[in-house]
């Protein structure tokens, strides 16, 4: 689920562009040092050509199809399984940003 900052911030960023407050920062135009690893590099670059996605991408697009599934439903016993698979995939979805903010 998306935070509810989601669209101020963005309202905010976009005004922020608009008003040309994002020119001449210090580095603009230059690649950011945090993915200069070469270990990184070579990860993305192994990532990239198996088609792979990090689990937190594939269970955010798991969750995407589970509530859209659920909007479809009217059958009361299939909603209560549907809400049940999308609660569990809401907290795996956020375990796992909690391991990446932890642990990279």
């Amino acid at each position: 689920m998306a935070h509810v900052m989601n669209p101020a911030i963005e309202m905010a960023l976009q005004a922020a562009d608009r008003a040309h407050l994002f020119q001449d920062l210090p580095g603009a135009g230059k690649p950011l040092a945090f993915l200069r690893n070469p270990q990184d590099s070579v990860f993305d670059k192994l990532m990239k050509e198996a088609n792979a996605q990090p689990l937190g991408v594939c269970l955010n697009q798991q969750l995407t199809q589970a509530r859209g599934r659920l909007r479809t439903m009217t059958e009361p016993t299939e909603r209560k399984e549907q809400m049940q698979l999308i609660a569990d995939l809401d907290a795996r979805f956020h375990l796992e940003l909690e391991a990446m903010r932890k642990y990279g």
